[in-house]
């Protein structure tokens, strides 16, 4: 591609920009503030593009075709586990901003000490935010190739869409970050509830259904059971197509039993007090579930006998 340049000419445009990342995403913050723009989206998308073309054009139609998917998923996963490990040095971060707010006596020293710590939280979130622009470019990529979301084996996967702008104030950047992680952890909007069996697969009548649950309700939060295969996996893949913000629920089986965890995480839906619960056929579990809305009063569209 004209894009891409011989290896010996210093590499792809890619790996260009994966080494600045590493080069001066890193650095030490006592130097000099970085001057130079984050990457632009566009560069981002057709970064993405370009490695996922690249790998199916070498595995296609070869014996390390079947290596392809897991290959692929794991090109997003770097970005990813890039994304968790800022969140680690952000959380460091906030500890040392109280540690400095506790000890400031006003001293000149103090006061700068604080500054740096504000200024190095700034350039924290943006490197985060720039971690995740390149986690969805190639999340969408492997949804183009594959025709499955892209998902993390484990942990949660946020998004947050804006930059941080402006260095703010010590205590408003801690309760801020902390304010935006808990709307992304708990969005606002009209929860609804899918619950369907790991074996119920009719995916027409599941996206009807919810296509015309978001039709009444356009602000609608979909929460589900995590299932990886079923009524909520295809609800889950129902919401990433229609950018509808989405909360798992899976059950707890590291504090309960795997008998009792789906009736213990039915509780907690209960709690959370959701506008209507969707039940889609399946077995006790989502008996179970129909007892306990109907108990609490929320309203239920049963299509367990249709």
């Amino acid at each position: 591609m004209d894009e891409l340049h011989d290896i010996g000419d210093g590499g792809s445009q890619f790996t260009h920009l994966l080494q600045e990342l590493e080069l001066f995403g890193r650095r030490p913050f006592d130097d000099d503030i970085d001057p130079r723009p984050l990457p632009e989206g566009r560069l981002v998308e057709a970064a993405a593009a370009d490695t996922f073309d690249a790998m199916a054009a070498c595995l296609a139609d070869t014996r390390l075709e079947p290596e392809l998917e897991e290959l692929l998923w794991g090109f997003t996963n770097v970005f990813h586990r890039a994304v968790e490990r800022a969140d680690h040095q952000l959380d460091s971060n906030e500890l040392a901003q109280k540690r400095s707010q506790r000890e400031q006596d006003g001293s000149e020293v103090k006061s700068v000490e604080l500054e740096t710590l504000i200024a190095e939280g700034r350039t924290m979130i943006e490197r985060r935010d720039a971690m995740e622009a390149f986690r969805e470019a190639f999340a969408e990529q492997f949804r183009h190739y594959l025709r499955k979301p892209w998902l993390p084996k484990s942990g949660s996967m946020l998004n947050r869409r804006a930059m941080t702008a402006a260095v703010i104030e010590s205590r408003e950047f801690v309760n801020d970050r902390r304010y935006a992680d808990a709307k992304l952890l708990v969005p606002p909007g009209e929860r609804i509830y899918v619950s369907g069996g790991a074996d119920y697969s009719d995916y027409r009548s599941i996206w009807q259904v919810l296509d015309q649950v978001h039709g009444r309700h356009p602000g609608m939060v979909l929460l589900h059971g995590a299932s990886r295969s079923g009524a909520e996996h295809i609800a889950a893949l129902w919401a990433r197509e229609r950018k509808v913000q989405q909360v798992p629920i899976a059950p707890d089986f590291a504090r309960h039993s795997r008998g009792s965890a789906p009736f213990k995480r039915n509780d907690q839906v209960i709690g959370l007090m959701p506008r209507g619960i969707i039940i889609f056929p399946g077995g006790g579990i989502q008996d179970n579930l129909f007892d306990k809305a109907r108990s609490a009063g929320i309203a239920i569209i049963d299509h367990r006998r249709r």
